[in-house]
């Protein structure tokens, strides 16, 4: 019998840690401690630069694009941390809100030789914690060692990696009767992820039949636009149009799913928000934060909905990549019901880049 927890709970405090400014262990070929540049403290900053190794800043191929920095691991690049270095500096180079009044930050000395699988993970890491993908890395062979004596938390690369490359199983945790304005007859089912992320939901309305094809919306959590009418964004008006055509249907499920600004969480969205008031549209902003166009797994809806029992679904979308991730995963796409609402002169430009880089059928 072991009390201890497992990898997938060993991730979990590694990313409390990571949001807590706590560096992590990672184990493996080349030990090394990791921290997450957006919460490091000046004190810790100075810590890792006192200890003997030599400490690099990895950030993604899409924030080094940005900064002019080569790329010679792919997908990321290494920059050599100066033993000068103060914490103004790394931050400004994983977080892009001052690009425009300091561009030029370099010039960078990027690492070309050594592996990067390790800095892969940790901004991976870094990306499901929900902070910017900018992580400061330092190789050390006593790291073991070294965070017993810290009491730091330890995780393994090979399993962390593993983990990391999929998606965690959700399970059901409960269901209660929940009448809503579209439809007295509605039922909210809770659903959490065995790696303690955010839980996500259904809402479903009426009784559907689940042999025939289940009008289906998977709608992505929007607090701006879901919560406080925001005019940047269509999703409030999708997210409402969505509920009203299953309340005149009488039946539907609308599934919520926890993946806030195109899967960064709100607090990035927020940062990609004030680089479009600099003159970024929604895509460009995403890539200098370091992000990819879309960060979200809709297989999670397709999760939901063989848990309730649905095979086939009309689906509520103007994404094809919704439909085409649903068929993937072994959910029949019967039809693709457009949802074309909430346009205004705040957003006409935002979902022009959305019809124009990311193939919504708008």
């Amino acid at each position: 019998m072991s009390l201890a927890p497992d990898i997938t709970e060993q991730l979990a405090r590694a990313r409390a840690d990571l949001r807590m400014g706590v560096p992590v262990v990672v184990t493996g070929v080349a030990p090394a401690l990791v921290i997450a540049a957006e919460t490091l403290s000046p004190q810790r900053l100075a810590d890792i630069l006192a200890l003997d190794g030599d400490p690099v800043l990895a950030i993604t191929a899409r924030r080094a694009e940005t900064l002019k920095a080569r790329v010679y691991d792919g997908d990321l690049a290494r920059i050599a941390l100066p033993k000068n270095a103060t914490l103004d500096w790394v931050q400004s180079i994983a977080d892009p809100a001052d690009d425009l009044r300091t561009p030029m930050k370099g010039p960078f000395a990027c690492l070309r030789s050594g592996d990067a699988a390790l800095h892969r993970t940790a901004l991976l890491l870094a990306k499901t914690a929900r902070l910017l993908p900018a992580v400061v890395v330092l190789e050390m062979p006593d790291a073991v060692e070294f965070g017993r004596a810290h009491a730091l938390t330890q995780i393994d690369l090979a399993r962390t990696s593993a983990e990391l490359s999929i998606r965690s199983p959700l399970h059901p945790v409960v269901q209660a009767r929940l009448p809503v304005e579209v439809s007295e007859a509605g039922k909210l089912h809770i659903f959490r992820p065995e790696n303690g992320g955010e839980e996500h939901y259904a809402m479903e309305i009426g009784r559907p039949d689940r042999s025939k094809p289940v009008l289906a919306r998977l709608h992505s959590a929007c607090f701006t636009g879901d919560v406080m009418g925001s005019l940047k964004c269509d999703c409030g008006p999708q997210l409402r149009s969505a509920l009203l055509q299953m309340g005149t249907e009488g039946q539907g499920v609308l599934l919520y799913l926890s993946q806030e600004g195109r899967g960064i969480g709100l607090a990035n969205k927020m940062r990609a928000y004030s680089l479009q008031d600099q003159g970024f549209d929604t895509v460009e902003a995403n890539h200098r934060l370091g992000f990819e166009d879309d960060e979200r797994d809709f297989r999670l809806g397709s999760d939901i909905l063989k848990s309730m029992g649905f095979s086939t679904v009309r689906l509520l979308t103007n994404n094809p990549r919704k439909v085409e991730m649903m068929q993937a995963s072994g959910i029949k796409v019967a039809e693709r019901v457009p949802l074309r609402v909430g346009e205004n002169v705040h957003n006409a430009g935002y979902l022009a880049i959305k019809a124009a880089k990311s193939g919504h059928l708008l």
